[in-house]
């Protein structure tokens, strides 16, 4: 099930924010998030909730035009469209040339590259943002792209049990630290050894969540500004009536 609660507040994508469901460019979202963290050497959007950081992101980037509001949820559509409009700032003007190193003479990389792609990531409307493969097609990323890395079967859980066990948190860290030093003496010398077929499952340990179990909603028309643990909230949005009134 989809739930609000994947990715830290301040690097949420805007449709995990709203509850729209998502797909694999919510982390495209996310990716520029850190990158312009690393340009600005600051947090781009640091919400103190659901709604603060809402309203951050389009302080920055402009109000979102109605095509994408009408893919909202009725309730969520009426407090978004209710909020000031913002015409959002230019990405000169947001990551000017100023923060960047000098243009690399070595391998042709310019400011101008960086602050494209920031402006391709750093989009509300997923249905426009770039995709992954997209990005990594992009000229100021494809200098690292390497074909083998990306195309390579996934690493094979040893144990299929891992899910079901049962650990304190420190044996958690010790058999996470293991894995660690196994992958290490597998890969010495830049060559994977005793590389696993690409039958075998991707390793997780992310407990999965569900509204039923532990009282998170998932996408099912469950509104996504109810489930932020913090009490804190935007003092406009306090005193909201209706149906919204629960989004506190």
């Amino acid at each position: 099930m989809m739930t609000p609660y994947v990715v830290t507040r301040y690097y949420r994508a805007p449709e995990v924010i709203l509850g729209m469901g998502y797909t694999e460019n919510v982390d495209i979202w996310s990716v520029g998030c850190i990158m312009g963290e690393m340009v600005r050497h600051k947090i781009l959007f640091p919400g103190r909730d659901y709604i603060d950081q809402w309203n951050k992101v389009i302080e920055q980037l402009g109000t979102p035009p109605s095509e994408f509001m009408k893919r909202l949820q009725p309730t969520v559509r009426n407090y978004v469209e209710t909020r000031p409009k913002y015409t959002g700032y230019s990405f000169e003007k947001l990551f000017p040339d100023a923060l960047f190193p000098a243009d690399s003479e070595h391998s042709k990389l310019k400011a101008s590259q960086a602050r494209d792609l920031l402006s391709k990531m750093l989009v509300i409307d997923p249905v426009k943002r770039i995709s992954v493969d997209e990005a990594l097609q992009h000229p100021y990323i494809h200098v690292w792209f390497d074909a083998s890395e990306v195309n390579g079967p996934p690493p094979q859980i040893n144990d299929k049990r891992l899910e079901e066990r049962e650990h304190l948190v420190d044996e958690w860290k010790e058999l996470i630290y293991k894995e660690v030093l196994d992958w290490e003496e597998r890969t010495k010398n830049g060559v994977i050894r005793r590389q696993p077929s690409a039958s075998g499952a991707s390793m997780t340990c992310t407990p999965t969540q569900s509204s039923g179990s532990n009282g998170l909603p998932s996408s099912n028309g469950t509104h996504p500004l109810t489930t932020d643990p913090e009490p804190k909230t935007d003092s406009s949005f306090r005193v909201l009536a209706g149906p919204l009134g629960c989004c506190r």
